[in-house]
């Protein structure tokens, strides 16, 4: 192999694993890295990679491979749903942000052209930036993340007829760009939905038959190479013909052995796509005209955010998952290096000005991360405010049992209770959960329950239990040791995480407490023994008993647990715990008539 890919290799994988894990740990995230790392290296950096331009036809096809990926996510149902945000939200987007930056950039005396391929450029956002985070963020399935997806997916679209527009500007005919064919793009576009449907099952069958991966690798990225290939073939975009082909497999049985075999090269291209794109950056001519930079990446992100706000506000998105939504969708887009590079050719824009906008989308790629920041930050300090309202003024009506904590295990106990006429007093931090147990004639309470005059304002002294069933192992304990040292006589139910954690409990004399997976988990026994034949009465007694002798386990344990030696790490701790346990059940489960099994 040439010693010159070699170097390139060291160099961009080394920049990426040190840029990377740097700026995810800052809570950049790792797009912010790619494009740091990217510019280091770059002719702009330590000039270690000179030609950033063919790194970037190659790694924009991870964008591609991006799009196939939520393609495989989505089916022609799902897709059908997301009609309205599509075509309403999408649509009104696009063509505000052009006509709006079009506009100010006349005003600001601009020519029309450019000011037309700057406004429609800057109409465009990242896919790749905002579904890597979305992606990690995990709200891919929420409202802003099905909102963002779509408007994405209208941009993608819109690629076509903005790439037309651009050809007609065209200062002569030799400049213009290449002629996209209408019917043969039609035509493409169904023989890739008829190819779909009927022959990729027979095609999926006799590769999978062949047992090797490596023949179903080549498969997965044949169908995303070859539909890219005929859509650059017709003028159509790569990315919409490959988005086109996931959905059409979305319901295949082959589905997640695709997306299994092509996340990996998704990955790496994407994190290519962030380092060219850094490495793409001119310093040089920025620093010539840095307000005119500034003012364009301020105008963008502004406008981008102040529109997409507004308009969300009529597509059913709530409060401040607008400002959300439009902080994700404020930056240019991959496609705009692409309109300015063909605009560029057309002679409609000069280097100058296409190396500003390049410059302006390039910086805005780099204020996403930062902005998300600022949100959460302010979305926390928000929801704080929002999520402590004063405590109820509890009336004490004498009910005997005092439940803090309504999530699902503080549900069932209150349930059962009320069942059975004991009558509740519940405590809770969350205000939803409080009005959805309102609605449904239970007596609840907004509060804290660490806080002594709450409890004793629920009547805690006379109460005859008091249930602990928060889901926090530490204010688990705080309550505990509140309610221990005022109300040392009332009996006390605790939800426990895990073994520790019953010890703490144990050790502040709270004997009677349930694990909150031990339950369930003794049920799937159960039930796992019926199915493999045991009588169900017999199965019933074993888990019964079973239980009886993991709580002597536990008591047992607790006596000589202090003395243990301080285990390296908590993975060790939990082996040697499991071998001890495995250990003991091995014993004592030698002789099963010695339990008095049947």
């Amino acid at each position: 192999m040439n010693h010159d890919i070699l170097l390139f290799l060291v160099v961009v994988f080394s920049a990426a694993l040190i840029a990377v894990p740097i700026t995810t740990r800052l809570g950049l995230g790792s797009v912010i890295g790619y494009l740091v790392a990217g510019l280091i290296i770059g002719p702009e950096g330590l000039k270690l990679i000179s030609n950033p331009e063919s790194i970037l036809h190659l790694a924009e096809f991870g964008v591609v491979l991006l799009l196939f990926m939520i393609g495989l996510e989505l089916n022609p149902k799902n897709l059908w749903k997301l009609r309205r945000s599509i075509f309403g939200l999408g649509t009104i987007q696009v063509v505000l942000t052009a006509c709006a930056a079009c506009l100010l950039l006349l005003a600001i005396g601009w020519d029309l052209g450019p000011s037309l391929v700057a406004g429609l450029g800057f109409s465009m956002s990242s896919t790749a930036i905002v579904m890597q985070i979305v992606g990690e963020r995990g709200i891919k399935n929420t409202t802003v993340g099905k909102s963002s997806f779509s408007v994405l997916l209208f941009q993608d679209i819109s690629v076509v007829p903005i790439m037309v527009l651009v050809s007609l500007l065209a200062v002569d005919e030799v400049s213009k760009g290449p002629e996209i064919n209408p019917l043969a793009a039609i035509f493409s576009i169904i023989g890739i939905i008829v190819g779909g449907r009927y022959l990729s099952r027979p095609i999926f069958r006799w590769v999978a038959g062949t047992k090797s991966r490596e023949v179903s690798l080549a498969l997965a990225l044949l169908i995303v190479v070859g539909i890219s290939y005929i859509m650059t073939l017709v003028g159509l975009s790569m990315a919409l013909g490959a988005f086109l082909a996931g959905v059409i497999l979305a319901e295949s049985e082959y589905r997640h052995e695709l997306e299994a075999n092509i996340e990996p090269f998704k990955g790496i291209l994407l994190g290519l796509f962030f380092l060219a794109v850094g490495m793409g950056i001119k310093i040089s001519i920025l620093l010539a005209s840095p307000l005119q930079l500034l003012g364009l990446v301020t105008g963008l992100i502004v406008l981008k955010i102040g529109l997409i706000s507004l308009i969300a506000r009529f597509f059913e998105v709530e409060g401040r998952d607008r400002l959300l939504l439009g902080i994700l969708l404020s930056q240019g887009g991959e496609f705009a290096f692409v309109l300015f590079s063909s605009a560029l050719n057309s002679k409609i824009i000069s280097p100058e000005v296409a190396a500003l906008l390049n410059g302006a989308v390039t910086v805005s790629m780099l204020t996403t991360p930062l902005l998300l920041i600022l949100y959460d930050r302010w979305a926390k300090k928000c929801a704080i405010d929002d999520a402590k309202p004063e405590n109820d003024k509890i009336s004490n009506d004498g009910h005997p049992v005092i439940i803090a904590g309504f999530g699902r295990m503080g549900q069932i106990v209150a349930r059962l209770l009320h069942l059975n006429k004991f009558s509740t007093t519940i405590i809770d931090h969350s205000p939803d959960n409080i009005e959805r147990v309102r609605r449904f004639g239970f007596k609840a309470y907004y509060g804290d329950a660490t806080q002594l005059a709450l409890l004793e304002a629920a009547g805690i002294q006379e109460a005859k239990l008091f249930v602990i069933a928060i889901d926090d192992r530490e204010r688990i304990i705080e309550m505990v040791d509140i309610a221990r040292s005022h109300f040392p006589n009332i009996p006390i139910l605790a939800r426990a995480f895990d073994r520790n954690h019953a010890y703490e409990l144990l050790k502040r004399n709270v004997t009677y407490f349930e694990r909150e997976t031990f339950g369930s988990a003794l049920n799937m026994g159960e039930s796992a023994l019926k199915i493999l034949g045991i009588h169900p009465f017999k199965a019933h007694r074993t888990a019964l008993h079973f239980k009886r002798y993991d709580a002597e386990l536990i008591q047992k344990q607790f006596a000589v647990h202090t003395d243990e030696k301080e285990v390296i790490s908590t993975s060790r701790a939990a082996r040697e715990q499991l071998e001890k346990l495995f250990m003991e059940d091995s014993i004592l489960f030698a002789d099963n008539s010695s339990l008095n099994w049947d």
